[in-house]
């Protein structure tokens, strides 16, 4: 949903002139299957109030207020964009994020073409049944990045990949979950034969089965194809001399 609000505000993946107001991110995020109406708002009044967005002073129609990200939203935006291009540096030697530290304005350009490839990438928003387990599941995402970060070499006659010990003690402190929910997300997981222990659940070792791997591989290969592909085509924009897209918004980018 994040990704999308931006969307709107920078470049109008929905059509329309740049802006975001809060029935426009909510009919956008339901066209898409993005989540309900309802959420939607409820997403928007959370922003609000953690204060990563803010209304803007002036409103010629009341019931459609505008809205704006704030610098400390454009802040993380820079950051999340830094270090995807970081990565796709490492990869082939690039110097995309040098770049981007140099001109962060890009920021404008990148945004709406990475938010609609990805929303409007079904191998991305359906990876997988075990990714998809995790992602919709409170704190799952990032219980997921965490198990992945440990896995080292597959087992090529197991299929799996044991990832050292693991115990929910850990993961409710680290992520801030329940113990209850912790263990039946991981007892979803481990019905799908996804993720065992190799002894008592909890107080042993974990392992992941080379299906869910390749499922979180697969993601962060078509992310970042998406991400390597806006990044050319704004390039490519550029050397052609052609005039930046028109905006009736500022985007408060902070110094890196």
């Amino acid at each position: 949903m994040a990704l999308a609000g931006f969307g709107l505000y920078c470049g109008g993946i929905d059509g329309e002139p740049p802006g975001i107001h809060a029935s426009r991110f909510a009919r956008y995020i339901v066209e898409h299957e993005i989540a309900s109406y309802n959420t939607a708002l409820s997403f928007i009044q959370e922003m609000l109030a953690l204060g990563f967005l803010r209304y803007l002073p002036v409103a010629a129609d009341r019931r459609a207020r505008p809205m704006q990200p704030t610098e400390a939203a454009a802040k993380q935006l820079a950051k999340w964009v830094s270090i995807h291009l970081s990565v796709l540096d490492r990869l082939d030697g690039g110097k995309r994020n040098a770049l981007f530290g140099k001109q962060p304005e890009l920021i404008r350009l990148l945004q709406p073409e990475i938010s609609a490839g990805i929303i409007e990438s079904d191998d991305l928003r359906r990876p997988g049944e075990t990714f998809n387990l995790f992602t919709w599941a409170n704190s799952g995402g990032i219980i997921m990045d965490y198990l992945i970060s440990r896995v080292g070499m597959i087992n090529p006659t197991t299929q799996k990949a044991i990832i050292g010990r693991v115990a929910f003690t850990d993961l409710c402190s680290r992520f801030l979950i329940s113990r209850t929910n912790a263990k039946r997300l991981m007892n979803k997981a481990i019905k799908m034969q996804s993720v065992g222990w190799t002894g008592p659940s909890g107080r042993s070792q974990l392992w992941l089965s080379n299906c869910f791997i390749q499922e979180y591989c697969n993601y962060q290969a078509g992310k970042f194809a998406i991400i390597d592909a806006a990044w050319q085509n704004t390039l490519g924009l550029r050397r052609a001399g052609m005039p930046r897209a028109k905006q009736s918004f500022t985007l408060a980018v902070p110094s890196r």
